[in-house]
């Protein structure tokens, strides 16, 4: 990885953000997930047609604690492949971060 990347990677540290989290219902989609993959998600985070995680607004239901303090996903072993890409300091994350930004 280069160093310039990792650095930039590491001035957003995700369990204190939680930004890509809590930015928009339409963001934790199921888009390559196997039906197996998806039903290791428990029921209670899943949406009731099983395309989505569970949102309380624009929050996911599997996001625990303060957005900006101390966040942790409670589905982080089996999360979705989009929250799998999503990376420190890439697009989505800016994306996510400036939205919540704007809203605070």
């Amino acid at each position: 990885m280069d160093e310039t990347l990792s650095a930039e990677a590491a001035a957003f540290d995700c369990q204190t953000c939680g930004a890509c989290c809590a930015y928009s219902h339409e963001w934790p989609r199921f888009w390559t997930e196997s039906q197996a993959e998806i039903e290791r998600i428990p029921r209670r985070y899943r949406d009731d047609a099983a395309t989505a995680m569970r949102c309380d607004g624009d929050r996911c239901s599997a996001l625990e604690g303060e957005v900006g303090r101390s966040t942790r996903c409670a589905v982080y072993a089996d999360r979705p492949v989009v929250c799998r890409d999503c990376m420190p300091g890439d697009d989505a994350c800016r994306i996510a971060r400036t939205v919540l930004e704007r809203a605070a």
